[in-house]
């Protein structure tokens, strides 16, 4: 019975079947040989890793591209010798190498442009207006050897093909049922090399990132891979409002630090990310609670820069994370990390400081590879990531994230003993994530409230009190910038914070135990986007940089932005503007979340025109930079 197992193995029509599969990966790597000499300068350390990842990123993106064949051809059919079944796996076969050899190749030239491999959104490009009709027959005629090798590749295949595959014998009614559970495993393994093994998501673009240095990402990915990857997931539209010259005069991200001066050279800095922590249920913030569901961040608060109109950039985790650690917003349908442009160049904080000889860690106890922040962690250039994984204790485990935050925060503010000084870590808490879970043994000393929200706000305050108990036992805690903000607000019944002019209220306040930084209550607007470019001029680093935010100790708008469902929200104080379809919608008044009514607008055109100019020049350089690639400082 083994031996007739084995012969079936064996049998033509799987054999063809996975000769197929390796010549296309053949073709894939012989193109990643090209692109890599093509375009050498770009890639200055590459070693036998880049190519062993590239490898595998291959064969996922040709199991994905196979899988309707394989469907198919595993079959328990009757015929397998006809001509009609040859000539349509013959056909199939050449059409996805057709298609992979098309998408690659145009890499090889526009590689240059983006410096990455190319997603849907080169659609939105190649639509936009007359150039590609006006420019097609330039590109035939400069272009002439992608031709060249487009058909030296089908020509070289056609040949392999036929060397390869064998003829394909007719089934027996009596195989029936050993054949069918032969389909099963052969689609079983094209589908788990597809998903990239069987976790939670299937592998993504911006998983690259892990296995490889952040430089490398467009070496060892394949453009078909990310055309797949990015179908279906809308990136956005070039635009126009201004010319280039005039929009940078407006709105211009490249950016210059002015060393703040305060604090002491090589100070430490952490960040702590405290899931769903809106200023709706921390008293500090909001005086008209009665119950304060946050005293220990109340209480440090008082000692802090505390800015009291402090604005999240979008409503998910997902979008936080970007948004603090780059000042890069969201400004899509898709969350910047899922997005099409996941894999673009960046600022990041670890990626400056690491140039000032920082060292740095990402700790979240959710389980690894939750919303992807494990590939963005190794996208923005953090040395280390810290996860579920990384504790190796799941008696803490709260049977839905990750570790509850009463055990992980101390063990995170431990670990960051590890790194080496200084340091730049961020802390991500949990548990105030819904289903709220609170471990059984803090229900009773936990504070709950109107909303099922407000007991695991009280249980994550606790936890954090926990952080900074465990933090101050630590050699790097007095010389150490703390920043603690909300990655959003929660969800809410409130009538107030409800309001599209309130609902991105959260908490930003700045720490050190010095004192050195002047504690006080900031009423200027201040987003997410903001603490980067300010902690950049507090470390007193002297660089160029990209980023949408504004430092605190510098000259600027203070503003925020943010998007949701195809309306951006500009708020300038004492306003607050909706915009979209290329025009205002609407209009609040900031300190009582009021309607402006249509007479009103007609009685202020000057700031309306005003909040809109800056407004679609952020739009314009948001969008053709994240088109191009060209989020990084010259």
């Amino acid at each position: 019975m083994n031996k007739d197992w084995l012969k079936r193995f064996k049998a033509p029509h799987v054999r063809n079947f996975w000769w197929m599969l390796l010549l296309t990966v053949f073709v894939l790597t012989i193109l990643r040989i090209i692109f890599f000499f093509l375009h050498k300068n770009a890639f200055p350390s590459v070693g036998c890793n880049e190519w062993g990842v590239g490898f595998v990123f291959d064969w996922i993106t040709v199991c994905i591209y196979f899988l309707p064949f394989a469907l198919l051809h595993f079959l328990p059919i009757f015929q397998r010798n006809n001509r009609i079944y040859r000539v349509w796996s013959m056909a199939y076969f050449f059409m996805v190498n057709i298609v992979l050899l098309l998408l690659n190749l145009i890499d090889l030239e526009y590689f240059k442009f983006t410096s990455k491999r190319s997603t849907t959104d080169l659609f939105a490009i190649t639509s936009a207006g007359s150039d590609i009709s006006q420019l097609l027959g330039t590109f035939l005629i400069e272009f002439w050897w992608m031709w060249v090798l487009l058909i030296l590749f089908l020509f070289s295949l056609r040949w392999a093909y036929k060397k390869v595959t064998r003829k394909e014998e007719p089934l027996k009614k009596t195989d029936i049922l050993p054949h069918f559970v032969l389909m099963l495993i052969n689609v079983l393994v094209v589908i788990s090399i597809g998903r990239g093994g069987w976790s939670l998501r299937p592998i993504g673009t911006i998983e690259a990132a892990q296995y490889t240095q952040a430089s490398n990402t467009a070496l060892v990915l394949n453009t078909g891979f990310t055309m797949l990857k990015s179908y279906g997931k809308e990136g956005v539209e070039p635009l126009k409002y201004y010319s280039t010259a005039k929009a940078t005069t407006i709105f211009n991200p490249i950016r210059s630090t002015k060393p703040a001066n305060i604090l002491p050279e090589k100070t430490s800095v952490v960040i702590i990310m405290l899931e769903s922590f809106g200023n709706e249920w921390m008293a500090f913030n909001n005086k008209e609670l009665k119950t304060s569901y946050t005293p220990f961040l109340d209480s440090l608060a008082e000692e802090s820069m505390n800015f009291q109109n402090g604005y999240a950039n979008g409503k998910k985790s997902i979008e936080a994370v970007p948004s603090i650690i780059s000042s890069l917003p969201s400004l899509m349908d898709n969350p910047y990390i899922s997005s099409p442009y996941g894999n673009n160049a960046m600022e990041s904080l670890p990626d400056i400081l690491k140039k000032a000889g920082y060292s740095s860690g990402f700790y979240h106890g959710a389980t690894n590879g939750s919303m992807r922040f494990d590939g963005y962690a190794a996208q923005a250039g953090f040395d280390n990531y810290f996860g579920r994984t990384e504790y190796d204790n799941d008696e803490h485990f709260d049977k839905t994230w990750g570790i509850s935050d009463e055990y992980f925060n101390p063990w995170a503010a431990k670990k960051m003993s590890e790194l080496k000084a200084p340091f730049f870590a961020t802390l991500f808490t949990l548990s105030s994530h819904h289903p709220y879970f609170i471990p059984e043994n803090r229900r009773k000393q936990t504070t709950y409230g109107p909303e099922p929200i407000c007991g695991s706000i009280n249980y994550g305050d606790f936890a954090l009190r926990k952080f900074f108990k465990e933090a101050k036992k630590q050699p790097w805690y007095d010389k150490t910038l703390f920043v603690i903000c909300a990655d959003h607000t929660p969800s809410t019944s409130s009538p107030i914070y409800s309001q599209r002019s309130k609902m991105y209220s959260i908490p930003i306040l700045f720490y050190h135990p010095s004192g050195k930084i002047a504690k006080g209550n900031k009423m200027e607007i201040f987003q997410q986007l903001d603490i980067m470019p300010t902690i950049l001029d507090l470390l007193n680093i002297k660089t160029n940089y990209y980023a949408f935010g504004n430092s605190y100790y510098q000259e600027g708008p203070r503003e925020g932005i943010t998007y949701l469902e195809g309306i951006y929200s500009y708020f300038s104080a004492p306003s607050m503007m909706e915009f979209t379809a290329g025009k205002t919608k609407n209009m609040y008044n900031l300190d009582g979340g009021f309607y402006w009514t249509k007479e009103n607008m007609a009685n202020d055109p000057k700031q309306i025109n005003k909040m809109e100019k800056r407004l679609k020049a952020i739009i314009q350089r948001y969008n053709n930079d994240l088109i191009k690639n060209q989020t990084k400082a010259k």
